[in-house]
C-alpha cells in the first residue's frame, strides 16, 4: 500500500558533503580538488585521499565517464524506495578519475556505454548523482526516476498569482508550451484593462480568476477554491517603485512595496501552504514546486530603489523559512534572483536589462532541472560573483553608483 503521507528519501549529509548540495542547488556539478596534488575527490572528506592534504576546494567538473556496471533494485528496507522500485543504479568511473555510484535515467544503454553524470536534488533537498543519456533523447524528462528529482510543470497544475505584468504572462505562455495541464492566472483589478490579459485569457489552459494578495480574504477564499488542486504556485506579484529613502516623504509608497512583496507572499503561504504540503504524497502528480520572483536587490541594497531592495530583501528571509517548512513534505522552493527587468519602473537604468521572456524560460528550466535558486541575466550572475567574492565592496560600489 502506497503511504499517504509524504515520504523522503534519507537525507543525512556531513557537513562537508554540503558542499555537493550547494552547488546542485543552482544547478551545478562540482566536487573537491586538492590543491596540493589535484586529485579530484568522492565522496567528499575532509583530506586528500592520495596526499592527505586539507586543502580541498570545490570546482566544476565535467560530467563524461563510462558506465562500468548497472543494476535494478526490486526490494529496499526504505520506505521511500520500497514504494519506487524497481530502481536502476549504475557503477560510473568520471573522466577526471573518481569511480561512483549514481541513478540511472532509463534511457542510458547497458555497459559499456558513455554517459553524462549531474549533480541534482532529490526531494529532501539534498544532493545526488544522475546518469544521463550522453545526448538529449525524445521525452528525456518521462522518465519515472527523473520526475522524482524535478518539478517539471508537464502535465500539472499551475497558478501565476498575478497575470498583469509582462512578466507573470511571459511565464503563462512560457507553462501552456511546457506542456501545463491547467493554468489559473490571478487579476486583482478585473474591472481595468490590461495589455496582453486577453491574449493570454485566450490559452485553452488558461483561467483567470480574481486574486488580490494584499487582501487576506481574496487570498483566502482563492486558497478555498482551487489550494487544494495547485501543483506550482508562481508567485509573480510585485510592487516596485524607483526611489530611495530621502527622495520622497512619508512611507506610504515603502508599505505598498512590502504589502505587496513581502505581507503578499507570507499571506499567500499561510493559505497555500498547508494544502500544498497535504499533497505532497499524490504520486506523479502530486504537489511539487512554489516558486518566488524575488529580484538581485534582495543580496545587497541598491540605493536608487532603496524602499524596493529592503522589501525584496525581507522576501528572500521569509522565502528562506517557507523553504524550511515546505522540505519535510519534498515541495520545492525555488528563488528567482533577475537583475533589472526591462519594464516601466527600470526605463532610467542602462542596459544590459532582462526581458520576461527570459525569466519566464529561466523559471520553466528551474523546474525541470530541480534546483533552488537562479540568477537569471548577466547583472545577476555578476552581483552574485561580486557578493560572494566580498559582499562590503559591492555595498560600497553599489554607494557610489
Amino acid at each position: 500500500m502506497r503511504t499517504r503521507l509524504p515520504l523522503l528519501p534519507p537525507a543525512h549529509r556531513s557537513r562537508v558533503a554540503l558542499g555537493m548540495t550547494a552547488a546542485a542547488a543552482e544547478g551545478r556539478f562540482e566536487l573537491q580538488r586538492c590543491a596540493a596534488c589535484d586529485a579530484v575527490q568522492y565522496p567528499p572528506r575532509e583530506t586528500c585521499h592520495r596526499c592527505l592534504s586539507d586543502r580541498l576546494h570545490w570546482q566544476l567538473v565535467g560530467g563524461g565517464g563510462e558506465l562500468i556496471s548497472h543494476t535494478s533494485v526490486l526490494h529496499s528496507h526504505d520506505p521511500y524506495f520500497r514504494e519506487r522500485v524497481p530502481w536502476r543504479l549504475g557503477l560510473v568511473k568520471l573522466d577526471c578519475g573518481p569511480v561512483l555510484v549514481v541513478h540511472l535515467h532509463g534511457d542510458v544503454a547497458p555497459a559499456p556505454q558513455r554517459l553524462r553524470v549531474g549533480a541534482w536534488l532529490d526531494r529532501a533537498g539534498t544532493a545526488v548523482l544522475v546518469g544521463l543519456p550522453e545526448k538529449d533523447v525524445p521525452n528525456m524528462a518521462d522518465d519515472r526516476q527523473l520526475r522524482e528529482l524535478t518539478c517539471d510543470p508537464k502535465f500539472r497544475k499551475v497558478l501565476v498569482t498575478d497575470g498583469k505584468t509582462a512578466v507573470g504572462q511571459a511565464l503563462v505562455s512560457a507553462l501552456a508550451q511546457a506542456g501545463a495541464d491547467l493554468i489559473w492566472v490571478g487579476h486583482s483589478e478585473p474591472w481595468k484593462h490590461v495589455a496582453g490579459l486577453a491574449a493570454v485569457a485566450n490559452l485553452p489552459q488558461v483561467t483567470l480568476l480574481p486574486l488580490d494578495v494584499t487582501n487576506a480574504r481574496s487570498v483566502a477564499e482563492t486558497a478555498a477554491e482551487i489550494g487544494a488542486k495547485v501543483d506550482i504556485l508562481v508567485n509573480t506579484a510585485e510592487f516596485h517603485r524607483a526611489q530611495g529613502i530621502a527622495s520622497r516623504h512619508g512611507t506610504e509608497v515603502a508599505r505598498a512595496e512590502m504589502d505587496v512583496n513581502y505581507f503578499g507572499l507570507l499571506r499567500l503561504a499561510q493559505e497555500f501552504g498547508p494544502a500544498m504540503r497535504a499533497r505532497a504524497a499524490d504520486g506523479p502528480t502530486s504537489a511539487t514546486a512554489w516558486v518566488n520572483l524575488l529580484s538581485i536587490f534582495a543580496l545587497s541594497n541598491f540605493p536608487a530603489h532603496g524602499t524596493f531592495s529592503a522589501s525584496k530583501a525581507a522576501a528572500l528571509s521569509l522565502a528562506q523559512c517557507l523553504r524550511a517548512e515546505m522540505q519535510p513534505a519534498g515541495l520545492r522552493v525555488i528563488n528567482l534572483f533577475p537583475g533589472p527587468i526591462d519594464d516601466e519602473w527600470n526605463q532610467l537604468l542602462p542596459p544590459p536589462k532582462i526581458a520576461p521572456a527570459a525569466i519566464a524560460k529561466a523559471v520553466i528550466a528551474a523546474l525541470r532541472d530541480g534546483v533552488e535558486d537562479v540568477y537569471p541575466g548577466d547583472v545577476a550572475e555578476e552581483w552574485r560573483a561580486r557578493f560572494r567574492d566580498n559582499p562590503k565592496v559591492l555595498e560600497r560600489e553599489l554607494a557610489a553608483s
